[in-house]
């Protein structure tokens, strides 16, 4: 019925649709973003350059290889940092813009530091022109086209050119395209170089393919490798003879004679040129391109491309698929909303805590005065059904994936999961209960909407008369046609906040919470961020506010003390509802906490506690009490923290046995104890992955502990010794002479060392004696020290290596530019002196630009230069300037080589801390940011008082979705409310990603019966499910 709803269409508006605008639209293709042209034409010139340089090159590779094993060598541990430095970006598309200054930057000294290396050079190919080349094409087109732009926009302000033109260029734009144009004319040179044919020897370009096309009929008895090379070069030469043939001589345009460079001559080595450069030509032919591109685009609005901008290209996005958060990134040193957390948690804790509580206010705010009759925190409207099916989560707003995963099976209207032999269908909730922490990481507006708020609305939509700027004055504010809350039949939502909602003192919580009425399609009828709820069948759940404190204060402990006297009756059972498992956390740091809580469960709920949840930790633990004599306070404990935020371990609480003064074995742990302990290993091999952001912390603390040590400038006698044992002995100690000096010499170093030192120590949690923190502190931090001076030497052993070599340090700092003059005149002859005047008209500044970028673009032989004055002279030799612009240089390659490293420094720290001493839970596995092992819990009230418990999981979480077809093709109507929808959720998985509604599992069950005759047997209450579960 779907599929043909979706192909019916009248014939009749076939012809009606042919439209100028329609055609005009097929014609001028979209892109998805901005210049995608230029990106494919790039490829397109790098495929064709690494196909050609393979055909001319790969015979000399394959017969010098073995000689040149020294090198090579120092190719795979430059090419092997580089590609660890950058593999958290390839094949990703990372919006921050720290991601793509990090492959510009690669781009830059890699290739600043590859050209130097002799290998390319023994093979033909002569980096040195490609690049200075590269730069000077670069500098004169980006010159022209902002010359040109600038031209453009004024005859737009005189009213010269059309009223289209008033869009601006970007300047990432023409950037882009310089690079594009820049890359091609190197390819061309470095294949084809800047020569010219005479004219007698010109081939006829009628028959030049051909030629060319004839090379590859010819056959050959030899099928070696060497003669397939052979015929490849020869293909080669004749297309940059015949399809890339100059254009002309400068007689043939006589006002470009003295505008034009010109190429060399080939069959005449010392008659002068005449012939234009087909360099020049081919730079010519694109920025022609370019500008007439831009002004027919500009003037008529038809262009070759239509390429969207980047916010109409992002608002096309959200059509086709939702706009998720990635999950929060808590190692990241360049997240404004990290070090906003910090900021807030320390203002919190020095404000609120103690001082001022938001839930004093509210208690103030209460209208009536017996605080146990308020309808603002005690809600009975769904006292009257007979029976009851509610859910419970928590922690849910970190990444965008997750959460919605989640929200889309609470949004289903039926669940049917496969048990054994038999179908289970679980109805949808009617209510739904969240245990706090709603957005990470701090409570803001952008976090509560984006992290929270938007998951859920894609799940559940809220009513089409719903604004987000909407603030509840009168709570609760229900749809029309519905004159009581308790005849509304929708889900509803009640939830506490947690500690990250309490870091702004509770203030987006109030706006968000308490006075709006949707989440999503879930109705939120709740005024404070505590509440009571009678539930059918003498159950009742309290939803109590721990702040930071971890505890209640007095007022909110009054509340429900005065509740327990007056309304909650001897027989009823009671689900109490904290953000915080303290049973867990006190007996993982050795603490009591709470104290307020223990006493309202101990002296006035007096064993009517059946149930306490609590979220926090981001996985799912039951424990169940242990048959004795002894009364019990509270039967089962859960803890269900992976409503959407990152995972956390389960094998860290394993022992835990005894809350309450009870005894409590584990019934549950999702995931298991096994398989947390493989999952931490992911910190070894994923660390810098999954926190490429931490690259700024890292690779700074590195270069500050041997600062002190650049330059060393006797390090090439490590390689005097005759055998590698030897060598790789004198490398240890260079190693251990370099730490001794640190210690005894330098001053950066060492209080960068002290510093290290003692943030170690105090990293490790206080759950270990202090001795054992000392010397994991510091086996921590000799770990980091070791590796950054073992960096340290490699670097400048490799640097020493070229020096010895002469492929650095030859002739100063302007090497390049002074080499590239050279080869310029003598490759691109100047007969009119172009160059000339241009220097003259720009007052010196156009070989200054090309010259100092030159030397800005040469980091290593900046860099070898001056540490050579310093090996010579000593570094109070340099002025101020030169210091530093040595030690930049020395940082820019040595951040490289460093932040790899420290990465897997502390992801193997924090692997043997989580599985060896039990200890970093929350740092080891935050680091890992997984989506994956999402839970929530489903309970069931029947009709006899009974309470089925079931909790149900996805183990895969998608990372791609699509629109949903059923839901897009099922009518709806103009006020219809969306919980009446038979598919109520927008996306689905995409195509590859399991869907969660077919891959959700019950991973525990269990039943709580409401008044057992014998209290001791509340703890054997894991029975069978009851047959409210339909078996299909």
């Amino acid at each position: 019925m779907g599929k043909g709803r979706l192909h019916k269409h009248p014939s009749g508006r076939l012809i009606e649709s042919l439209k100028m605008e329609r055609v005009r639209t097929i014609l001028t293709h979209r892109y998805p973003y901005p210049h995608e042209h230029s990106r494919h034409f790039m490829i397109a010139v790098i495929v064709g350059w690494l196909f050609l340089l393979s055909s001319d090159n790969l015979q000399n590779l394959i017969m010098k290889l073995d000689k040149n094993f020294k090198w090579w060598s120092m190719y795979a541990c430059l090419i092997g940092f580089f590609y660890f430095f950058s593999s958290p970006f390839i094949r990703k598309t990372i919006k921050p813009s720290y991601s793509n200054f990090s492959r510009w930057y690669i781009a830059w000294i890699f290739l600043a530091a590859l050209y130097h290396l002799p290998s390319f050079q023994s093979m033909g190919l002569d980096m040195r022109m490609n690049l200075s080349l590269f730069l000077t094409i670069y500098i004169s087109s980006l010159i022209f086209l902002i010359v040109f732009h600038v031209i453009f926009l004024g005859l737009w302000y005189l009213g010269l050119v059309s009223r289209m033109a008033e869009k601006k260029p970007e300047v990432l734009t023409i950037i882009q395209n310089c690079a594009v144009i820049s890359i091609a004319c190197c390819v061309f040179y470095s294949h084809c170089g800047n020569r010219t044919l005479s004219r007698d020897k010109s081939i006829d370009r009628r028959t030049a393919s051909w030629v060319a096309f004839s090379l590859w009929r010819k056959q050959n008895d030899d099928n070696t490798l060497i003669s397939r090379l052979l015929r490849m070069h020869k293909f080669k030469d004749q297309i940059c003879s015949s399809w890339f043939a100059p254009v002309g001589s400068a007689s043939d345009y006589p006002l470009l004679s003295k505008w034009a460079i010109y190429g060399e001559l080939v069959s005449n080595g010392s008659q002068d040129s005449n012939i234009i450069s087909p360099v020049y030509s081919l730079w010519a032919t694109f920025i022609g391109l370019y500008m007439a591109n831009y002004v027919v685009e500009r003037s008529t609005g038809w262009a070759l491309t239509h390429p969207l901008t980047i916010s109409e290209y992002e608002n096309l996005k959200k059509l086709l698929k939702p706009d998720f958060e990635d999950m929060v990134p808590w190692y990241s040193g360049t997240s404004t909303d990290l070090f906003k957390t910090v900021f807030d948690l320390m203002v919190s804790v020095t404000l609120f805590v103690g001082r001022f509580d938001m839930r004093m206010m509210q208690a103030a705010m209460n209208k009536g005065p017996d605080e146990a009759k308020s309808s603002d925190l005690l809600y009975d409207h769904l006292d009257g059904k007979d029976e009851l099916w509610f859910d419970f989560i928590a922690d849910t707003g970190d990444g965008g994936n997750s959460t919605y995963a989640i929200a889309r099976l609470l949004a289903q209207p039926s669940l049917v999961i496969k048990s054994d032999d038999s179908r289970l269908t679980f109805p949808r909730g009617e209510l739904l209960l969240i245990g706090g922490d709603l957005a990470y990481p701090n409570p803001s507006s952008f976090s509560y909407e984006r992290r929270f708020f938007c998951p859920f609305e894609y799940a559940l939509q809220p009513p089409a008369w719903y604004t987000p700027e909407h603030i509840a004055l009168e709570k609760p504010e229900l749809p029309l046609g519905v004159s009581e809350i308790r005849k509304y039949s929708g889900p509803q939502c009640f939830m506490i906040p947690g500690n990250h909602d309490w870091f702004d003192g509770l203030h987006t919580f109030m706006r968000y919470v308490c006075h709006k009425s949707w989440l999503g399609g879930w109705f939120l009828p709740q005024k404070r961020s505590y509440f009571a709820l009678k539930l059918p069948n003498g159950w009742w759940v309290f939803g109590l506010d721990q702040a930071l404190h971890g505890d209640i204060d007095v007022y909110q402990f009054k509340f429900f003390a005065e509740l327990c006297q007056q309304k909650v009756g001897e027989n009823d059972s009671v689900i109490l509802i904290t953000h915080e498992p303290n049973w867990l956390l006190d007996w993982y740091w050795s603490d009591k906490t709470g104290k307020n809580v223990t006493y309202l469960i101990r002296e006035y709920l007096k064993g009517r506690c059946k149930l306490r949840m609590a979220g926090d930790l981001h996985h799912y633990m039951r424990h169940s009490c242990v048959e004795s004599k002894e009364p019990v306070q509270v039967q089962h404990l859960l803890v269900n923290g992976c409503g959407g935020a990152f995972l956390h371990p389960t094998h860290v609480f394993e022992n835990f046995k005894e809350c309450y003064g009870s005894k409590y074995e584990t019934k549950a742990a999702y995931p298991s104890y096994d398989e947390s302990s493989k999952i931490a290993l992911g910190n070894i091999l994923k660390f810098r992955r999954k926190n490429w952001q931490f690259d700024v912390i890292g690779g700074f603390v590195y270069f500050v502990l041997v600062f002190s040590m650049f330059p060393q400038c006797d390090s090439f006698r490590i390689l005097h010794e005759d055998s590698w044992g030897d060598r790789v002995n004198s490398f240890f100690v260079a190693m251990w002479n370099a730490i001794f000096e640190i210690l005894e010499r330098s001053y950066v170093s060492l209080a960068g060392v002290v510093t290290l030192l003692m943030v170690s120590f105090c990293f490790v949690p206080t759950k270990l004696s202090r001795r054992r923190r000392v010397l994991l502190g510091f086996l921590h931090a000799t770990a980091h020290i070791t590796s950054a001076v073992i960096l340290m030497l490699l670097m400048e052993l490799g640097i020493e290596i070229c020096i010895r070599n002469h492929l650095l340090a030859t002739s100063g700092y302007h090497t390049l530019y002074d080499w590239y003059r050279k080869a310029e005149s003598e490759h691109f002859p100047d007969p009119t002196g172009l160059r000339a005047r241009l220097e003259q008209w720009t007052f010196g500044l156009y070989p200054a630009c090309i010259k100092y970028l030159m030397s800005a673009f040469d980091i290593p032989e900046v860099m070898a230069v001056t540490r050579t004055t310093i090996c010579r002279k000593g570094i109070e030799s340099l002025p101020r300037g030169g210091a530093i612009i040595y030690y930049v240089c020395v940082f820019l390659y040595f951040w490289v080589l460093s932040t790899p490293v420290v990465s897997m420094v502390f992801g193997s720290y924090l692997y043997i801390c989580i599985n060896w001493f039990h200890i970093h839970f929350d740092e080891a596995f935050s680091s890992l940011r997984i989506a994956n092992y999402k839970v929530f819990t489903r309970f069931h009230i029947k009709k006899n008082g009974d309470l089925e418990v079931f909790t149900l999981a996805v183990d895969k979480v998608p990372k791609e979705w699509m629109l949903d077809p059923d839901w897009d093709m099922e009518p709806k109507e103009p006020f219809q409310m969306s919980h009446t929808r038979r598919f109520p959720s927008k996306w689905r998985a995409g195509s590859g990603w399991p869907e969660p509604t077919s891959t959700v599992r019950v991973v525990d069950q269990f039943v709580i019966p409401r008044t057992p005759a014998d209290p001791l047997s509340d703890s054997a209450s894991d029975q069978t499910i009851g047959s409210s579960v339909v078996n299909l």
